[in-house]
């Protein structure tokens, strides 16, 4: 009986295998070249074999999509180029239908300097909702201080018609709005809300760490390389006050709501602040996530360290690609095809079985690579395209202003999906917003669902080994050690203990001395040779493989 009461109060989200989906460029229903929810809801029959419980979808709502949907200018709707609410509300249904949960970007720091509420705003000093966005005089003729967008070039936006500045921590048009206005807070909250009561469950809240900003409004300072330290304009005093108001509020209208915020650091110091308790339930892990090469020493530490600073009540994140990052298949290739495919293995074993709530960005179940464009034209980000105007305008050549250009942008990982070998990759019809990414005529859904040897495949098996072993999905680590170029874990459940071994070397890792003699084990899933395995009694694993062992206690 206690046993069941356990399983009962574990939340939904710690079995459930996330699937992050950037809305502009899964699938294109409509022909107009732009991914949309009838297009979405198409493929919902994929994301169901594929394994998946839960959906992230990126902004949806009506925005002009400077920085691809992050500018919201209305928190009400759907932006007309994804559909409609009742298209919307359709998704949702069919979701649900097949047993997968939907949880949607919200940026609460934030508006379009589009939305009603800043135009409002900016109309006059007076205007009841001044406060609700941060304005400051002008300093000894000029900025307020020294803070820098995180898009390049000052934070700070002079309006001629009400002669202050506007603070901006990403591009000028991304209006940041005061949350130590109280109203601000009840805006929001009627927001989230709105989108609770059509049926979501769970928002990611984007760069959450930036609502609150010093009220001094000191000067950020710059370090010996000339960066600068963004000491005064994120994880300030009273954001940990501001998230668990949101959280509280979000959980009074449903418990079961999942909480994932991006706070922007790769430090797990400040990461670990943000949840656990009656905080976010989750945040992204950047510590490990976005590590640009693949060192397995480094990669390993950060994993040791996450299980030392973790409390009992935190959970963790996996995750090696997004919308945001590089794609992992091509941070990680060694530029050869068959040793690539062996690592896009390895790091999918390490998503779906290690410790943590795992999120797959869109394609990286395919191995899509990443899109680098041929020139300023094909460049979209708004990231990217500022940091080429800022290289022209200080005098670079246009192969330099390019190469800057590529080096900020975040397009890397946004092309469409690749469905099928066809001129636009099974996508749309008729065109798409972004080209296609390289390899689309070989890497793609239809070519891996007829392959046995597949990642497609792998992926799948490994989802569906996770959703038969509780210890792959809430167990307890016991033991993760590093063996030379091996990872390897053991995870345990009141029924069984899971063991895991990733060996990213070029010999053989052999795990019979962790103590297995207690009792006996088979060999559960490989990335290997799975016919000539499958019959082993050894606990290796071969060279460049992910092997999963079942310990019968």
């Amino acid at each position: 009986m206690g046993e069941k009461t356990v399983a009962a109060a574990t939340p939904w989200w710690k079995s459930s295998v996330f699937y992050e989906i950037y809305m502009p460029s899964f699938c294109d229903g409509n022909g107009d070249g732009t991914g949309d929810f009838q297009g979405l809801t198409s493929r919902l029959d994929y994301l169901r074999d594929l394994g998946i419980g839960g959906i992230w979808l990126t902004p949806f709502y009506p925005s002009p999509r400077v920085d691809n949907g992050y500018d919201i200018s209305g928190y009400y709707g759907v932006d007309p180029v994804f559909g409609t609410l009742a298209d919307f509300d359709r998704f949702v249904r069919e979701a649900r239908r097949r047993g997968i949960r939907v949880i949607a970007d919200l940026v609460l720091n934030h508006t379009s300097a589009e939305h009603p509420w800043f135009m409002e705003s900016r109309s006059s000093r007076t205007s009841p909702k001044r406060d609700w966005y941060i304005w400051k005089d002008a300093v000894d003729g000029g900025t307020p201080n020294n803070w820098e967008s995180f898009f390049g070039g000052t934070a700070w936006e002079w309006d001629e018609a009400t002669g202050q500045y506007y603070y901006h921590a990403f591009a000028k048009e991304q209006v940041d709005l005061n949350w130590a206005n109280p109203e601000v807070r009840g805006a929001m909250k009627e927001v989230m809300s709105f989108w609770l009561g059509r049926g979501i469950d769970g928002f990611r809240l984007d760069v959450i760490n930036f609502l609150k900003v010093s009220g001094q409004f000191q000067g950020n300072p710059v370090t010996a390389n000339g960066e600068q330290d963004h000491r005064f304009d994120q994880n300030q005093e009273g954001i940990l006050e501001a998230i668990r108001d949101i959280c509280e509020f979000v959980r009074s209208q449903n418990k079961d709501v999942f909480m994932v915020g991006e706070v922007g650091s790769e430090d797990m110091e400040v990461l670990r602040r943000y949840s656990g308790g009656d905080l976010l339930d989750v945040v992204f892990n950047f510590n490990l996530g976005s590590r640009k090469e693949l060192k397995v020493k480094e990669m390993f530490a950060e994993l040791a360290r996450m299980e030392e600073l973790h409390q009992p009540e935190q959970v963790p994140t996996i995750f090696f690609s997004s919308h945001d990052m590089p794609r992992h298949y091509s941070r990680f290739s060694s530029g050869e095809d068959t040793l690539d495919l062996c690592t896009a293995k390895l790091m999918a074993a390490l998503m779906l079985t290690a410790k943590g709530v795992p999120f797959i960005y869109y394609g990286d179940e395919i191995g899509m690579r990443d899109f680098v464009p041929a020139d300023i034209g094909q460049m979209r980000d708004i990231q990217g395209l500022t940091a080429y105007r800022m290289a022209v305008e200080s005098g670079m050549s246009e192969a330099d202003a390019l190469a800057a250009a590529i080096s900020r942008s975040r397009d890397h990982s946004r092309t469409p999906m690749q469905w099928d070998g066809s001129r636009y990759g099974g996508f749309s019809q008729h065109g798409s917003w972004i080209p296609l990414g390289p390899s689309s005529r070989q890497v793609h859904v239809e070519k891996q669902l007829g392959s046995s040897h597949a990642l497609l495949k792998f992926y799948r098996s490994l989802i569906r080994l996770r959703d038969r072993h509780k210890a792959l999905q809430t167990g307890k680590y016991t033991f993760l050690k590093l063996k030379g170029e091996c990872i390897c874990y053991g995870r345990q459940s009141e029924e069984e203990e899971i063991w895991v071994a990733l060996n990213f070397g070029n010999y053989a890792c052999d795990l019979s001395e962790m103590g297995a003699g207690a009792g006996s084990y088979r060999l559960l899933l490989t990335s290997g040779d799975e016919s000539g395995r499958m019959q082993q009694d050894s606990l290796v694993a071969g060279p460049y493989e992910a092997s999963v062992w079942v310990i019968e206690m």
